[in-house]
Parts: structure tokens; C-alpha cells; sequence
């Protein structure tokens, strides 16, 4: 007897998916609400549960398939999780499904000796391409699964294979100087981040002006106060607690940078929900903190550490990520000296913040070295003017400049 596995609901107005990775091979036995396929939408990847507790049954779509809310992608099979001969032909085939490239080259032994892990396709293919045995590296994803950032930190520190390694075999098409190309379907949200970025740059009149400051002044509190507020609050004093609470102050007196544009109307908010940029294993989200503009320090650092944790598992909700009236993006964490960042409809402004550098700059007539950080606010021409956004900017320098002002709301 078989249990068919459907496609969930997956958020209002969201009727498809694409099936992004099973997380069980056919012959493998399942406990009920085990995961065992996940789904990519639109905004973020949504784990498929078991129905029951059984046998992983055949597949019904492939890896990489676009799936309707509903539709069947597979079932469990009464059992207790012993392969079958019946199923044994599927899991042969899920095994040496190859990655999509325009030459072949043989698989190394570290793929099929760990064929049993649960590998994404990108993940997959980067140990194919390092040569990295994936049992070997201490997974840091959901359940103990590789990420990307797992196989490459491994290959950093992996000691160089000797030269009749199977994992070091070097392509014949390499050997005679042949150059590669591949070509991977890009995953749902990477084309819907496509599709948003350039429908920004199509529809608003986008406009970036810029500032800098000086982190003297965070950097000393942080550095007084970073044990305490740890101790106390159980989480670590960052930089994105004093920004937040400097765009909530400036926000106050320029309305406009936290309103939208809907029809020929402007929707003025009197709450801020900060969409906070964070880098995950398929791309960059957004997840939104609500309400920033009521919360402490403590609330700020805490929420967005959550939001980083979830980002990395890959375990986002929808609600997680939607609405935001406000962006802040954090280049600097990669090294970032200065960019336009691009705003995120419905939204009419982005605050990009960038890396901390010492430079020399003037101080009451003296040349002195600083911790100097860019500010970036890219805006929508159309609702914000030039005036608006440059005061903006400077309540935010000042704020920060001087942390003071946000305890006393100036």
C-alpha cells in the first residue's frame, strides 16, 4: 500500500514551486513529518514532510521540475524501510544522475562511496570539482547537510591528493587544453531576484547619494559594553542595532523614505519594518523586522541573528520575508568600500552600508586617522527628493557619530 506525496500549500497567491532537492533516496525508510524533498518558491525553500511513516516509493518528477500546488511528486510504501528489488532500479538511477555540463568526466570515488548523503545539486557539483569527500565534512546545514561554504572551507584546509588519487584524475579535456563550459538552470529565486532587480530599475527613477562616518564612537560603546550586553541579553552588541535604531530617528523627520508609491497615491507607513539583506546558500534574502522602530538593541541584534541562523538551515518562512517598508544592506561583511544598491519594490529606499577602513581625515584643523565607513542611500527620484535624502543620510551620520542622540531621540 502506497501514500502519495503532494505538493503543499505554500503561502497566499503561490500556486508553484520547483522541486529544488530530495532529501530521501527510494528503499529509505521515513518517519512521519521526516522531510524528505524541498521545495524552492518564489521567496524561499519549504521542506516537504512524509504524510506517514513507510518506505520511500518511486519518484514522480525529477529534481529541478516546476510542481503545482497539490500535484503528486511521490509516495511511501508500507514497510519498515528495507530495500526492495522493485525500487532498486530508481535508486540506481537517482545515484549517477548527472549534473548538467557540456563534457562528461568519470565521477570521483568520493561520489559514489557517499552516494547515501544527502547532496544539493550545487553541492554536488562542487565536490565533483574539488575532489572533497564529502564524508568527511561536518555538515552545518539543516539536519547535518553540506552547504556550499561547508565543501570549500574543507578544500581551504584539505591537504593537496597525491598524483594516482581517483579524486585528483584530471580530465582528458583538461590534458589537451580543451576549454569547459556548463550550464545549470537557474533556481526559482535566483530568476525572481532577477526579475525584481530589473523591474526596480525599469519602473522607479533610481538615484543614489552618499556620506561618511566615523565608527569611532559605535566602535568604543561596542568594545565597552559587548560582555555585559552579552551576558545579559544572551547575544552579541553589532553594528546593525545602532544603524536601525539611526534609520528609525532619521525616518521621523523624513517620512518619505519609508513610504511607497501606489498608483498616483503615496502610502506613508507609521511603523518601520526593516528588511534586513542576509546572504543564504541559494542567494541573497530579505527577512523583515518588524516593528524596528519599538524594539531595543537586544530585540534588533536578536532577531536579525535568528533571521541569519534560519537563512543558513534554509528554513525562511513566508512570513519571514514579506512585506518591509525599509532596506538595510551590508556589503561590508564582504569587503565592500562603496556601492549602489538597488531598492526593493515596493519600497522607495535602500540604506547600503560598507566596510570599516582607517583613513585620514580633518579633525579641528588636524589631519588624524579614523575608522571610516561609506554610506550609500539609493532612492526612488519620484517620491524622494534630493534635499530629503541628504538630510536623511546626515541624521543617520550624526546618530551614529554620536549614539547618544538615540537615547535621547534627537
Amino acid at each position: 500500500m502506497s501514500t502519495e506525496v503532494k505538493v503543499p500549500v505554500l503561502g497566499e497567491s503561490i500556486t508553484e514551486a520547483t522541486l529544488g532537492q530530495w532529501l530521501k533516496k527510494p528503499g529509505e525508510a521515513v518517519a512521519i513529518d521526516e522531510p524528505i524533498a524541498s521545495l524552492e518558491t518564489d521567496k524561499v525553500a519549504v521542506e516537504v514532510p512524509s504524510p506517514v511513516a513507510g518506505i520511500m516509493g518511486a519518484y514522480a518528477v525529477e529534481e529541478g521540475a516546476t510542481v503545482n500546488v497539490g500535484a503528486v511528486i511521490g509516495s511511501i510504501d508500507a514497510g519498515t524501510g528495507a530495500s526492495s528489488p522493485a525500487v532498486a532500479p530508481v535508486v540506481a538511477a537517482a545515484a549517477v544522475a548527472p549534473v548538467v555540463a557540456t563534457t562528461a568526466a568519470p565521477a570521483p570515488a568520493a561520489e559514489a562511496e557517499n552516494s547515501d548523503l544527502p547532496l544539493s545539486p550545487a553541492v554536488r557539483r562542487l565536490v565533483l570539482e574539488l575532489g572533497i569527500d564529502p564524508s568527511k565534512i561536518k555538515g552545518t546545514g539543516k539536519d547535518g547537510r553540506l552547504t556550499k561554504e561547508d565543501v570549500v572551507a574543507a578544500a581551504k584546509g584539505a591537504p593537496a591528493p597525491s598524483a594516482d588519487a581517483p579524486v585528483a584524475a584530471t580530465p582528458t579535456t583538461q590534458a589537451t587544453g580543451a576549454r569547459q563550459e556548463e550550464r545549470v538552470k537557474m533556481t526559482r529565486l535566483r530568476q525572481t531576484i532577477a526579475k525584481r532587480l530589473k523591474s526596480a530599475q525599469d519602473t522607479a527613477a533610481l538615484l543614489t547619494t552618499f556620506n561618511d562616518v566615523d565608527m569611532s564612537a559605535v566602535i568604543e560603546a561596542r568594545a565597552t559594553y559587548k560582555d555585559l550586553f552579552e551576558k545579559k541579553h544572551g547575544v552579541r552588541l553589532g553594528f546593525m542595532g545602532f544603524f536601525t535604531k539611526a534609520v528609525a530617528l532619521a525616518a521621523r523627520d523624513v517620512p518619505a523614505v519609508n513610504a511607497k508609491i501606489e498608483g498616483d497615491e503615496i502610502v506613508y507607513h507609521n511603523y518601520l519594518d526593516v528588511s534586513v539583506a542576509v546572504s543564504a546558500p541559494n542567494g541573497l534574502v530579505v527577512p523583515v523586522v518588524r516593528n524596528a522602530d519599538a524594539m531595543s538593541f537586544a530585540q534588533i541584534e536578536k532577531t536579525i541573528g535568528d533571521f541569519g541562523a534560519k537563512a543558513k538551515a534554509g528554513t525562511l518562512t513566508m512570513d519571514d520575508m514579506s512585506g518591509g517598508t525599509f532596506t538595510i544592506s551590508n556589503g561590508g561583511v564582504f569587503g565592500s568600500l562603496m556601492s549602489t544598491p538597488i531598492i526593493n519594490p515596493p519600497q522607495s529606499a535602500v540604506l547600503g552600508l560598507h566596510r570599516i577602513e582607517d583613513r585620514a581625515v580633518v579633525r579641528d584643523g588636524q589631519v588624524v586617522v579614523r575608522p571610516m565607513m561609506y554610506l550609500a542611500l539609493s532612492y526612488d527620484h519620484r517620491l524622494i527628493d534630493g534635499r530629503e535624502a541628504v538630510t536623511f543620510l546626515k541624521i543617520v551620520k550624526e546618530a551614529i557619530e554620536d549614539p547618544t542622540r538615540l537615547l535621547i531621540d534627537l
